[in-house]
């Protein structure tokens, strides 16, 4: 719960950072974690290093290549959601991106049925409708705040996708990788991103901000997660991710003074009914066993 409400006030800090491009929040963002991630695995996680090394090392050709296909993937999309969604909080509205992640639960279900041929109960297909009804209300009149809402949750929800096959593995071992492939492929592109490193290296106020989202608002949430998925079923931890979009959509109102207009808060609405409808079957039988 701690990571997801967490996740859920990222916003705040977000929009101390209005100012700037987008690509100057991203790098240093990306920077700070990996820099944050690579102490941490020096001071304490070395085994756990060397662990992922030996297991992949020891993997059959194809399960190596296809660790590697999916962290490189997975890099890549993180990197193109982190982008997307600094651009939305901070030049959209805080609604749009709330949006993102209220409805991505159901688009990953939706992804994982047509790519991995993962089987969805009648309820989960009535959320889905209900969702699709819920897109067509928003982008009557805000097809601007629909699309980049849409492209941020696809991003996302291709990048829950794509780790499915890295079971097994250590996650935060493998999120540094995907920052180390994330680092390399935004460095070179930084001026078009609209980052300038060396002018950033001199900005108190930026370093200290994305300092603040990269440990507090990345790394120190992830880690709550990733222990949370040790003891809890997948699916009470998937219930809870809902937090996140929630308290954001309440920042946005009662916090940030963004408006709505009436049929956008049918369309808010529908979603909400969806993801009950959604969750509805969802019954925990023991702290071990998925649902």
């Amino acid at each position: 719960m701690a990571a997801f409400l967490i996740w859920g006030f990222f916003p705040i800090p977000l929009r101390w950072l209005a100012g700037y491009a987008s690509g100057q929040i991203l790098f240093f963002r990306i920077l700070i974690s990996l820099l944050i991630l690579l102490l941490l695995h020096s001071l304490g996680r070395r085994a756990a290093v060397r662990g992922v090394w030996a297991q992949w090392q020891t993997a059959a050709p194809a399960e190596r290549r296809r660790v590697a296909l999916s962290t490189g993937l997975g890099g890549l999309l993180l990197t193109s959601n982190w982008l997307l969604f600094i651009y939305v909080v901070n030049q959209v509205s805080v609604q749009a991106g709330s949006f993102a992640y209220l409805i991505c639960p159901i688009l990953t279900a939706l992804l994982g049925f047509v790519v991995l041929g993962e089987k969805l109960r009648p309820n989960q297909w009535a959320a889905i409708g209900l969702s699709a009804l819920s897109c067509a209300l928003l982008g009557v009149g805000e097809i601007r705040m629909l699309l980049m809402s849409l492209v941020v949750a696809s991003t996302y929800a291709a990048y829950l996708i794509s780790q499915r096959s890295l079971q097994g593995y250590d996650r935060l071992v493998l999120l540094t990788v995907q920052l180390l492939l994330a680092a390399a492929l935004v460095l070179p592109v930084a001026p078009l991103l609209g980052a300038e490193p060396l002018v950033g290296l001199q900005d108190g106020r930026l370093l200290l901000v994305t300092g603040l989202l990269s440990l507090g608002f990345t790394v120190v949430p992830l880690f709550l997660n990733l222990y949370a998925l040790n003891v809890l079923p997948s699916g009470a931890v998937g219930i809870m991710m809902y937090l996140n979009p929630l308290v954001s959509f309440a920042l946005a109102f009662l916090y940030f003074g963004e408006q709505a207009t009436t049929t956008q808060v049918v369309a808010y609405g529908v979603i909400l009914l969806s993801v009950v409808l959604y969750n509805l079957a969802f019954q925990p039988r023991s702290a071990s066993t998925n649902p």
